[in-house]
């Protein structure tokens, strides 16, 4: 008996270490401690916050192009035009249009006349009743002076809804001539953003349709640092907000370089896992202007350190 009851318990024992050795790793992966120096990420890169390739919006000539590679232009420069000649000879046609219809929604002239026959139609009618009533008119006299002055109201009410209708044209006229002129704004080709220009892909005078790149633009004023993190050993740990110190190998050499340190929080963190379980972080940080260029170059390596802070549960991962 003694040796039965000694023979379960080991063997309870024995299990319950087993599974004790086999859960212990899962609950130390799920988060590690954050050292006192917070949580390094290195081989980070230094990528563009915006890139793009402006587009025409209008075909036409390319008539104008104010912009050289190497420049640098503010939001709101004029990029290129566009030839906007047959876009203003059809805002030309629209005004003319939109001022006919204007004329014709303030002509009154119609029920004017309108209600001066009703008047005179109602008089007409209340005489042959007051004559019929005498025996002086026929009834069908009086009726037919009734039924005039029915017909001179109804005038009324037409002239109404072609005064109604005529305003209605006037608005949509006017819509059409605010679009001929979005039309010529269009032809003419902004910056969105303060950028630097990449590069010129369409030539003055070339013949372009909507949607064909003109320039290819970058904002270097401020760009953004990207890098990975283990989603499993810094569960709950890092979260958009926290603050980060990121440093940029910004020249120097491989045993030597020279780098540019920035203080800043985290803006995004994504949701999605790649096949190493990581998720991708990326901060923005300002630039600075060297000469006719810029400090921090898109390719450049960086690192981020995530200084320590309270996990919470809530976080992004």
């Amino acid at each position: 008996m003694f040796q039965r009851n000694a023979f379960l318990y080991g063997a309870c024992c024995g299990t319950l270490c087993a599974l004790l050795t086999m859960v212990a790793p899962a609950i130390a992966q799920t988060r590690l401690p954050q050292s006192d120096d917070g949580i390094l990420v290195e081989n980070c890169m230094v990528r563009y916050i915006n890139k793009t390739k402006v587009p025409a919006e209008s075909q036409g000539k390319l008539t104008e192009l104010m912009v050289e590679e190497g420049m640098a232009i503010k939001a709101g420069d004029v990029i290129a035009v566009v030839d906007d000649k047959p876009a203003r000879l059809a805002l030309d046609v629209k005004k003319a249009e939109e001022l006919e219809a204007k004329l014709n929604a303030q002509n009154d002239v119609n029920k004017r006349d309108a209600v001066n026959s009703e008047r005179i139609a109602a008089a007409e009618a209340q005489t042959y009743k007051e004559l019929h009533e005498k025996g002086a008119t026929p009834y069908l006299e009086m009726k037919k002076k009734q039924l005039e002055a029915e017909r001179a109201q109804l005038r009324i009410e037409l002239a109404d809804l072609n005064e109604d209708t005529a305003l209605a044209v006037y608005m949509g006229k006017q819509a059409a001539s605010k679009m001929a002129e979005y039309d010529i704004e269009m032809r003419t080709i902004r910056a969105e953003f303060d950028a630097f220009v990449e590069k010129r892909i369409a030539q003055l005078g070339e013949w372009v349709q909507p949607g064909s790149p003109i320039v290819e633009l970058v904002q270097m004023d401020r760009i953004r640092v990207e890098g990975f993190i283990d989603a499993i050993n810094y569960a709950g740990q890092v979260r958009k907000g926290s603050p980060v110190v990121v440093t940029v190998i910004v020249g120097g050499t491989r045993d030597n370089p020279v780098t540019k340190r920035f203080e800043t929080t985290i803006d995004y963190v994504s949701t999605e896992l790649d096949l190493k379980h990581r998720h991708r972080i990326w901060v923005s940080i300002p630039n600075e202007p060297v000469g006719d260029g810029w400090l921090i170059k898109p390719g450049m390596e960086a690192s981020m350190r995530i200084l320590p802070g309270d996990a919470r549960p809530d976080g992004l991962f």
